[in-house]
């Protein structure tokens, strides 16, 4: 009888378990589903797929040490790109998704293919009062060889010792 239960118990465990990691990858498909159609949306420019995957209250941050906007002033960037039917065609290589303990907030990092090359996008997607995954925020980076960090250096240096000046300034 003893064996019998710890049997009955060990199959429970595995159960759980199972569902557990199902419920994960889930998630995880959910999540990837969200940030693909995301993307999509943006190299079909279909303006109201990509900002309908955002919260009210998201944050873009893009390449240039300028674009650091809530939802509202992306819009007002990227809208032209959007009547022009061209905005921009970023696929994923690469993706990891993580999280909370709650299971309601996730964050992610990719690496896209770009126009731009490989970039690295990462952010932070929570759900919504109806279930549904929305980005609340999206960081996206360009990746610089290490061996050529120094060329890109000297290039940005035109442009941002200004904007550094400009921020310290800021600051004080």
């Amino acid at each position: 009888m003893r064996k019998i239960i710890v049997v009955i118990i060990g199959l429970v465990v595995i159960g759980c378990k199972s569902k557990q990691a199902t419920n994960q990858i889930n998630k995880e498909s959910e999540i990837n589903l969200v940030l693909n159609n995301w993307h999509k949306a943006a190299a079909e420019a279909n303006f109201n797929n990509y900002f309908n995957a955002m919260t009210d209250d998201a944050i873009f941050i893009g390449t240039d040490a300028t674009e650091n906007w809530n939802k509202s002033a992306f819009i007002q960037f990227a809208k032209p790109y959007f009547d022009k039917g061209k905005a921009w065609n970023f696929s994923a290589l690469e993706r990891n998704i993580y999280f909370s303990s709650d299971k309601k907030t996730a964050w992610f990092d990719e690496l896209l293919n770009t126009q731009m090359k490989i970039c690295r996008g990462s952010g932070v997607l929570v759900l919504d009062e109806k279930g549904n995954w929305k980005i609340k925020q999206y960081v996206l980076s360009m990746t610089i060889p290490n061996d050529h960090t120094d060329e890109v250096v000297k290039i940005k240096s035109l442009i941002e010792d200004k904007e550094i000046e400009k921020l310290k300034n800021q600051t004080k």
